[in-house]
């Protein structure tokens, strides 16, 4: 929890609340369904919640705006996120029953209002979105492939609206035909050795007419 409070020391006493119930939800859940790797569930703060804040530090969701999670597996990066902007509407989709059971649970948990979950491919889901937030779940080109036309046109963001995807490594390659596409390093903001090759990519969605 101290890796949390360190980079984000304003929050509420509910915000608290729910940071603080957060681990031993997930522990309590992993031993009957494991969504979490055994080692990281004792560095969840970590490797967990604060690497899924680190969008917050590229972007602070407005009241009132919607964000999907695409591939969330047990809740991540959507559930930190749906902590820290209580008033932005979350929808977290995984293809993965198993995985949307746990995601549930916890968002009962916390008494979370803000988030919905779908178990369900994301070509499935007929919305729009301001943002669509994942943690590297497929290579760039397919993830645009899979979230075609469910961002919303209108902007009210400092960022344009688009995707925020947490990765990692090298990602020069996987980039080159995304001339918008802009890279956050999170050493920039976390100074913990997890975060070294941890990047934050903001793709805005270019649309025609």
């Amino acid at each position: 929890m101290k890796e949390v409070l360190k980079y984000f020391p304003d929050l509420t006493e509910d915000q608290l609340e729910k940071f603080t119930k957060l681990k031993d939800l997930y522990k309590d859940w992993n031993l009957k369904i494991n969504v979490v790797s055994r080692k990281d569930i004792d560095e969840i703060y970590l490797r967990h919640a604060l690497h899924s804040l680190g969008i917050a530090k590229v972007q602070q969701f407005q009241p009132g705006s919607t964000v999907m999670d695409v591939g969330t597996g047990g809740g991540f990066p959507g559930i930190p996120l749906a902590i820290l902007f209580p008033e932005t509407q979350f929808h977290l989709v995984d293809s993965i029953g198993k995985k949307i059971k746990v995601v549930n649970e916890v968002k009962e948990g916390l008494g979370l209002e803000n988030v919905k979950t779908s178990n369900c491919r994301v070509e499935e889901i007929d919305e729009q979105y301001d943002f669509i937030v994942s943690r590297a779940v497929a290579q760039m080109e397919t993830f645009v492939r899979w979230v075609k036309g469910k961002i919303k046109k209108k902007s009210n963001h400092e960022l344009k609206n688009g995707i925020l995807y947490l990765k990692g490594g090298d990602l020069s390659e996987e980039l080159a035909k995304y001339e918008t596409a802009k890279i956050y390093n999170l050493s920039d903001y976390f100074e913990e050795d997890f975060f070294e090759t941890k990047k934050v990519v903001h793709l805005p969605m270019k649309f025609k007419g």
